[in-house]
């Protein structure tokens, strides 16, 4: 019997490192999960056929790994930007993936794939214009934190593994990420436009988003940046209305642009008020299929709505 082939997978028990997680079992993976405690980890992640560390000297350099995925770093929405928390979104994610790429390199045979996370904020702030794999970028904190991360992904990516850099958008889940904040103002009916409105949520629901890293670890002909989000992102406006539309509740009242950025800081001016107008061109050339290529089924899919 041919032996399983194994995954190393960090943030693993987070958002969409669970889902991802279990699907990966599902496909036959063997997975072993990166992890700051292997205790507490197991009982977020009770699956069996899972194995956690909690270094990467524990795993030595004889192991055979056809890859890994890299999703490991502080969420930007996990409290109000100060110098301390910025310091530690950078050492979440570009110290770690530097960690990984000098372990791959140090590996008897190096992984064939590495598929590492990124963000669209890798694109700056825009208005309109439609942005695929091939757009420029325009300057910004979240724009430089992405930009550093995917180089860390690539300087020093032992010869013979395929790198793919994944910029990932809103992802909609039941269990977590931003829709979660959303949706006991948006019951209450409000939520309505957030600042303007007119900025561009590129969105993607985690379903999706979990088959598209399947599908960028078996599919060859892909590698570099790859962008994560359903073909068809919306206006924040128009979010809030079939968000509202779906839950049967009016998205009434607004949240000015000024009360988010006091009550949230820089994370509403870099992340929420602002936006990018993301397609995923090179997932759709390479032939990957969304099952919710549309906002409202994404939601439909993903909220438990009483019948």
């Amino acid at each position: 019997m041919t032996e399983p082939r194994r995954l190393l997978v960090t943030g693993g028990t987070g958002f969409i490192g669970k889902v991802l997680c279990r699907s990966l079992l599902q496909c036959g993976y063997r997975v072993t999960v990166l992890t700051r405690n292997a205790a507490a980890a197991s009982q977020a992640l009770p699956l069996p056929g899972i194995d956690f560390v909690e270094s990467l000297d524990v795993l030595g350099a004889n192991g055979l790994w056809f890859g890994v995925v890299n999703l490991a770093g502080q969420p930007l929405d996990s409290g109000r930007w100060n110098s301390d928390r910025k310091v530690e979104f950078r050492d979440s994610r570009i110290n770690l993936t530097k960690a990984l790429v000098l372990w791959m390199g140090e590996l008897d045979q190096s992984p064939e794939v590495f598929v590492s996370a990124s963000a669209t904020g890798w694109y700056g702030h825009w208005h309109d214009e439609l942005l695929d794999e091939d757009s420029r970028c325009n300057t910004g904190y979240a724009q430089r934190l992405c930009a550093d991360w995917e180089q860390a992904a690539r300087d020093g990516l032992p010869k013979g593994c395929r790198g793919c850099q994944l910029r990932i958008g809103i992802v909609l889940g039941p269990s977590g990420g931003p829709l979660s904040a959303m949706l006991t103002p948006a019951r209450l009916g409000l939520g309505g436009a957030m600042g303007t409105g007119v900025q561009w949520w590129s969105w993607i629901q985690v379903e999706d988003l979990v088959r598209l890293i399947c599908f960028l670890l078996e599919e060859a002909t892909i590698e570099g940046a790859v962008n994560g989000t359903a073909p068809n992102p919306v206006r924040q406006r128009d979010f809030a209305k079939i968000l509202g539309r779906v839950l049967g509740r009016p998205a009434l009242l607004p949240l000015p642009g000024f009360v988010a950025s006091l009550v949230l800081g820089e994370f509403a001016d870099e992340i929420l008020l602002k936006g990018q107008r993301v397609v995923p061109a090179r997932a759709l050339e390479a032939g990957f299929t969304f099952d919710y290529p549309e906002l409202g089924d994404a939601l439909k899919a993903t909220i438990d709505v009483p019948r």
